[in-house]
Formats: C-alpha cells, sequence, structure tokens
C-alpha cells in the first residue's frame, strides 16, 4: 500500500504536469478526474514491474524509496499490542467465528 501509493505520487505529478495551466478550474478538475485511472493503470504496472524484476539493480533502486517509507509508517508491535491480539484470536475461537 505505502509504495503503491508514493508511485501514485510520483506518477501523478509526471502525468498532471502535462495538463496545461491555463484550462481553468474546471478543467483542471475534469482532467484531473479522467485521468485517475490511467495514472492507477500505470502505478500498479509500474509496482508490478517492480517486484517482477528485484534481480535486476534499476528496479531494486527504483523499489528503495518506497522501502524507506513503509520502514516509516510501520513498526513491530510491543508487548501489550500483541497481548491485546492474542486475547482477542482467543475469543474469536471461543465464539466459534473462525
Amino acid at each position: 500500500g505505502t509504495s503503491f501509493l508514493l508511485i501514485v505520487m510520483i506518477i501523478s505529478i509526471l502525468i498532471f504536469s502535462l495538463i496545461p495551466h491555463d484550462m481553468g478550474f474546471m478543467g483542471k478538475l475534469l482532467s484531473r478526474l479522467l485521468l485517475i485511472p490511467l495514472v492507477a493503470g500505470v502505478s500498479y504496472e509500474m509496482l508490478k514491474l517492480s517486484s517482477r524484476s528485484q534481480k535486476k539493480a534499476l528496479f531494486r533502486l527504483l523499489s528503495l524509496p518506497g522501502l524507506a517509507l513503509q520502514r516509516l509508517t510501520t513498526r513491530e508491535p510491543d508487548m501489550a499490542q500483541i497481548e491485546v491480539a492474542i486475547v482477542s484470536l482467543r475469543a474469536a475461537l471461543e465464539a466459534g467465528d473462525v
């Protein structure tokens, strides 16, 4: 998720920078709304390509910013969080939900 958002941001900047700035508010809004599927599709394909091509140095290098961002936004759970997870799992198992 985090890597995808970073790729979306970069692709958005690249694609939206090609849109003329003198279109007015509604023109800019409409063009951006119409280009969202293109941005999402290109971003998804870039993420997929980078995950398949990790043996190539260029793709490893391109995936480093996403991995660094993931490191910033995630962390290992502390003992209190693990305890809550265990209690919750046991309660769900006893209730027969799982």
